[in-house]
This record gives C-alpha cells, sequence and structure tokens, in this order.
C-alpha cells in the first residue's frame, strides 16, 4: 500500500518548483501590479503591469492589456499592450497594432504592425552575442503608425 515498488524512482517534491521543460509559461494576469525587479528563464506573459526591470532568459509577451514601465531584457518579445521605458531584445522585437511604445530599443530585428504607435530611438545592431565585429547600424527615429497611416522623423545627427 505504502511505498510499495511502483513509486520507486519517481521525484518526490522538496517544496522547491522547477520548471518541467524549457518552454514553460509564467503569466502576470489583468490586475496584478508588481513592481521591483522580475527574473524568469522561461517565457513570460503579461497582462497585468510591471513597473521596474524584467530579465527573460527567453521570450516576453505583453498582451493587450499588459503595460511594463521600466526596463526588459529579453531574448525575444512581443508587444501588444504597452510600454514606456528601455528594452533591449536578443533577436526579434514584434509590435504589434494595438502596442503603444515610447522609450529606447536595442535588437536585432524589428517588426512593426500598421496601427501601432511607436515612438522610440531605436538602435537595430544584430545579436549582441554574434555581432562582435560586425557592423553597427544606428536608426533614431520617432515613428507613429496609426490607422494605417505611416509617419516617420530622422533624428539628426547633431541633435
Amino acid at each position: 500500500m505504502f511505498g510499495n515498488k511502483k513509486d520507486e524512482g519517481k521525484t518526490k517534491h522538496t517544496g522547491l518548483i522547477t520548471p518541467t521543460s524549457t518552454n514553460s509559461l509564467n503569466s502576470l494576469v489583468k490586475g496584478t501590479v508588481i513592481e521591483g525587479t522580475v527574473r524568469s528563464e522561461s517565457d513570460i506573459r503579461i497582462d497585468g503591469t510591471i513597473k521596474g526591470k524584467l530579465f527573460c532568459d527567453a521570450k516576453v509577451i505583453i498582451g493587450p492589456t499588459g503595460k511594463v514601465e521600466g526596463e526588459i531584457n529579453c531574448n525575444n518579445a512581443v508587444i501588444e499592450g504597452g510600454f514606456d521605458g528601455t528594452v533591449q531584445v536578443e533577436d526579434t522585437l514584434i509590435v504589434k497594432e494595438k502596442a503603444v511604445i515610447t522609450g529606447d530599443i536595442t535588437t536585432a530585428k524589428l517588426i512593426v504592425a500598421s496601427g501601432a504607435i511607436f515612438n522610440v530611438n531605436c538602435n537595430m545592431s544584430g545579436s549582441s552575442k554574434s555581432s562582435q565585429g560586425a557592423k553597427q547600424q544606428n536608426t533614431s527615429a520617432s515613428t507613429s503608425i496609426k490607422n494605417g497611416a505611416k509617419s516617420s522623423e530622422k533624428a539628426s545627427p547633431l541633435g
């Protein structure tokens, strides 16, 4: 009954929660506000609010009701809600049509959907892991994309 041979080899609970796979997803639901620093080794979806810093070794998804005010460092990001601050994305940043983004962005690849409000200084330099010694493309732009109309201002190199 207790401790039979079928239970041998099974992992016992130690009180620590560890991800069951590398495809785990953390979720911050609508109405939740976190102030401070958040660290995640797996994907994280934000439908609430983070005020502070977010460090993620995987993908950050800011849902339509999500908002981040502060700093994000991650491998990939999809922004559908709001972001105000500094974001550094190792690979690809996807900005959805209802996103409202203000601040500074560094990314290797950028996709901005028509309808997004995208007012940023953008530095596209390729992945920092693979771009050592590679040419760097700097783009300073203030771009608003709303209702299919696009306007763009290129910042002067003299300020």
